[in-house]
């Protein structure tokens, strides 16, 4: 088991990354590219913070390779849905926008759902594999149901705020597990909560992919936080055993926001990983 511990994220550093917009069906998202030569990484973020979740990654990662990252629709700096969609057909999009043929993905959460879903459907076009505490589709063994219930009573009251916290005291608690104790982390989840709405009957999950993980058979990493949730540690180690050959790493320091807790080992990690994909 590897380890890593906790530390305040630096300010991120200018990487003058050139930004566009990436027609989808029925829309466009907001996009970054680093430009760069060699085997380009794409970053995919989670369904708890936007693109921006990133920027303490790429201050270390910056320079050393060509970089993509995006928001989701309704993410960030990315136009609301209007039509349905799924996580995975808009990634195939920013690849094809790029015209990138063969890439590493890097995907947190919800954005490890969609490379995954990517990895299956279009091999050919992955080489390798990084996830950072992934959720994935088909998979049945989380029971979300509480979840969603309490945010619904918190939406419905108006309670911001207590959406926020309560969001903390599930995938914060590294930072504290609170808004004032984690102000970054906080300000990360307030701005999606209009995204989580926002996308409610257009983000359409991708066809189940958990019982055919044993078909991905590139280097692949699995990286969960061991303050995070433990459902979300269990789906964690189950993914990484069905994948062929993966790389399992748990982070002591870190919930569900390691790029936020532990860049330079994040980074470290997608780092070795890019260097056995081929």
């Amino acid at each position: 088991m590897e380890q890593a511990h906790w530390r305040v994220p630096e300010a991120p550093a200018e990487t003058g990354a050139m930004e566009t917009r990436v027609p989808v069906r029925g829309g466009e998202l907001w996009a970054e590219d680093s430009g760069g030569e060699g085997l380009p990484l794409v970053l995919v973020h989670p369904g708890v913070g936007d693109s921006t979740i990133w920027d303490p990654v790429l201050a270390v990662l910056d320079g050393r390779h060509r970089v993509v990252r995006y928001d989701a629709r309704g993410y960030g700096r990315s136009p609301a849905p209007t039509v349905a969609y799924t996580p995975a057909e808009d990634l195939a999009a920013v690849l094809d926008h790029f015209e990138l043929d063969r890439v590493v993905l890097v995907g947190n959460s919800m954005g490890g759902a969609a490379s995954i879903s990517l990895a299956l459907d279009a091999p050919e076009r992955v080489a390798g594999l990084a996830l950072i505490v992934p959720t994935v589709t088909g998979y049945d063994g989380l029971d979300e149901s509480e979840l969603y219930r309490e945010v619904q009573r918190l939406a419905g009251a108006g309670d911001t705020e207590g959406i926020v916290r309560y969001g903390l005291s599930l995938w914060g608690l590294a930072g504290g597990g609170t808004p004032e104790a984690d102000p970054v982390a906080a300000a990360h989840f307030r701005a999606v909560l209009p995204s989580w709405f926002g996308n409610v009957g257009y983000q359409e999950p991708d066809p189940p992919a958990f019982d055919r993980l044993g078909e991905i058979a590139v280097p692949a990493l699995l990286v969960l936080g061991e303050l995070d949730r433990p459902g979300i540690v269990r789906l964690g180690e189950e993914v990484a055993t069905r994948i062929p050959g993966c790389r399992l790493v748990r982070l002591a320091g870190s919930d569900h926001y390691p790029t936020l807790r532990e860049p330079e080992a994040v980074a470290r990690l997608i780092e070795e990983l890019h260097a056995e994909a081929r």
